[in-house]
């Protein structure tokens, strides 16, 4: 019979291949159909109370991931081959590049091309951000520190919690949980609005792992030294310290620059340097999405080798 470590890094390998040929789209119809239900809970349960926001997000999470693994359990029960179709289903709608990369493969192309408004028009789009007054470097730098933010999001914080929890569980709780804390979480100028407390707090106990060992890989497989150094010396500075460390150590494993002010709204926001080396361009673009495959490799060999090891075992 095909182990759990087995299962899970061919599950993990047939949801990478199947996104790469038939990519959902960044808004697929199943997680539209998340945010739909996510507010009406909100509606209805938001009445400003931290106890309302952590019903309404066990109300929203525990029973999908029930429902995510209870069908893993009973297609296990039938034949481990079903079992591990519904891992790759499950997995396909929770993981993936495409989620994001059209949007990266747009600018890089709009600014090779030397068109500088499509760029910022597709960065808007995908940020939800004022771009209009951004230069092309400043461009690359959002594009390349959402692209490292996003890739964390949907592939490798995704596959850490697919593989701690039983059947695709995980999966479905980390972005469920990653996507009520954009929706409900986070909010500015409504400190007195606890709804969104508990969310923020699942995402960032439930980040604190992954987002090291992400950091690590990204470490690994680009500029080592560069890379330990930006986390030690850059992340504290950040706002948010758990992405501080993934974009420092991104931008000096690449070798540039991220962070650094930004014109928007009529004014020049200041942000702290992140990262040492050249200035980010279209070029470093591509460079980021190497970097960022290299580190899932390496996630998938020491899957395969520890699943391996304890085969041998």
């Amino acid at each position: 019979m095909m182990s759990s470590i087995a299962m899970s890094l061919l599950s993990l390998i047939a949801a990478l291949l199947l996104e790469q040929f038939k990519p959902l789209e960044f808004r697929n119809e199943f997680m539209r159909a998340f945010t739909r239900f996510a507010n009406k809970l909100e509606r209805k349960l938001n009445a400003g109370e931290y106890k309302h926001g952590l019903i309404a997000w066990l109300i929203a999470t525990v029973p999908a991931c029930g429902i995510a693994v209870g069908v893993y359990y009973l297609l296990m029960q039938v034949s481990p081959v079903l079992a591990w179709i519904w891992n790759v289903i499950v997995l396909y709608m929770m993981i993936g590049f495409r989620h994001f990369s059209h949007a990266f493969s747009g600018i890089s192309d709009a600014l090779k091309s030397g068109d500088a408004d499509h760029a910022r028009q597709l960065l808007a789009d995908w940020t939800n951000q004022h771009t209009t007054e951004m230069d092309d470097g400043e461009v690359s730098r959002l594009a390349i520190e959402q692209g490292l933010i996003d890739s964390y999001r949907h592939v490798f914080g995704t596959i850490f919690w697919f593989l701690i929890l039983p059947g695709p569980a995980g999966a479905v709780l980390y972005r469920f949980a990653t996507r009520l804390a954009q929706k409900w979480g986070g909010r500015e100028g409504q400190e007195a609005d606890q709804f969104g407390r508990f969310a923020t707090m699942m995402v960032a106990v439930l980040d604190w792992a992954p987002i090291r060992l992400t950091s690590i890989s990204f470490a690994i497989v680009g500029d080592f030294e560069d890379a330990v150094y930006c986390w030690r010396s850059q992340a504290q500075a950040w706002a948010n310290y758990d992405y501080g460390i993934l974009l420092a150590s991104g931008a000096g494993a690449i070798g540039i620059k991220l962070g650094e002010p930004l014109h928007q709204d009529n004014t020049l926001k200041f942000r702290p340097e992140l990262g040492i080396g050249d200035e980010a361009d279209a070029d470093y673009l591509a460079s980021a999405v190497g970097l960022v495959w290299r580190a899932v490799l390496l996630w998938l060999f020491l899957i395969l080798l520890f699943s391996v090891t304890h085969w041998v075992g």
